[in-house]
This record gives structure tokens, C-alpha cells and sequence, in this order.
């Protein structure tokens, strides 16, 4: 009992000479760590961006604009594969990662082709007087063009998160 009771804090039979014997958290694990916050950031980022895009959407759909079909596929596609990200990250799943990279990359390059096909983008861009008159379309090219952004990260943090997760080789 008296070998358990010490005054100073420290178990009986240590006197902080034996760290060189203790166990060290392999630098893997804390890189998982760091990559698991950033793509936290990264998902948290897109969703904001997608929450734009389908407020851009749905308040152009009222006054006439008929719903580009391609568009919402956009929007669903990003937003599942967001939900999926987001359980990858948080349970360490590879497999689910590799899913959100490539439905994320998918409902991207939808948007960019929403973007190009749009006459009226194209017309605010080169008249750029008509950024005030139409608020609508100028954040649904902002909302391209940082998903975009956005989305190189998010391949760069997910394929890096991916490879630290991966068990190490062992040599033979």
C-alpha cells in the first residue's frame, strides 16, 4: 500500500530516467489527425458554398426560370456526397473517402458545365454593368468558381488523409 501512496506524484519505482522505454505515438496517427481536422474544415467549407448554390436556385425558380434539371443533380450529388465525406472522416473509412472524392469531383465538374452552358453568365462577364441587376447569377458563378477552389484542396487533404491511413508496408 505504501508503494502505491507516493509524495510527489509519481509511482514508486520511476524516477523519470525510463521515458526512452515508454511508448511513442507514431507520427502516422498524429498526421490522421491533423488530415481528419482539415477535411473537416474543407466539408464544412463546401457545404456552405452548396447551401449558396441551392439558395440561388430555388429563388430564381419562383420568378419564371424553370429548374435546370442538370443543376439540381448538382445539387444532390454534392450534398450526398458531402454526408458522405462526412461519415468517412469521422469513422476513418477509406473506402467512403475514395466515394466522396469522386462524387464531390462529379457534382464539381456538373457545376462548371451548368456555368459554361449559361448564356447569361457568360453575358455578365463581359458586360460587367450588370452585376448589380442580376445578384442571382453572380453568386451562382462565385459559387462555381469557389467550389471549384475548394475542391482541389479537398482532393489534395482527403488523398493525403488516405495515404496516412493506410497501414505501413512491412519489409520482408
Amino acid at each position: 500500500m505504501s508503494m502505491r501512496k507516493s509524495l510527489n506524484g509519481r509511482p514508486s519505482g520511476t524516477d523519470g530516467s525510463d521515458f526512452s522505454y515508454r511508448m511513442v505515438v507514431d507520427s502516422r496517427y498524429k498526421k490522421v489527425a491533423r488530415g481528419r481536422s482539415h477535411l473537416s474544415a474543407v466539408i464544412f467549407t463546401q457545404a456552405i458554398i452548396q447551401f449558396v448554390a441551392a439558395v440561388v436556385l430555388f429563388q430564381t425558380a419562383p420568378k419564371g426560370v424553370t429548374l435546370d434539371k442538370l443543376y439540381v443533380s448538382h445539387a444532390v450529388i454534392s450534398f450526398i456526397s458531402l454526408l458522405v465525406g462526412e461519415i468517412g472522416r469521422k469513422r476513418s473509412r477509406v473506402h467512403l473517402l475514395k466515394l466522396y472524392l469522386f462524387g464531390s469531383s462529379v457534382a464539381t465538374l456538373i457545376s462548371a458545365i451548368c456555368l459554361l452552358k449559361s448564356q447569361t453568365s457568360f453575358e455578365i462577364i463581359k458586360d460587367l454593368s450588370r452585376w448589380e441587376v442580376s445578384r442571382f447569377e453572380v453568386l451562382k458563378i462565385a459559387s462555381v468558381v469557389l467550389g471549384f477552389l475548394t475542391q482541389i484542396y479537398a482532393i489534395t487533404a482527403t488523398t493525403a488523409l488516405i495515404h496516412n491511413m493506410a497501414p505501413p508496408k512491412r519489409t520482408s
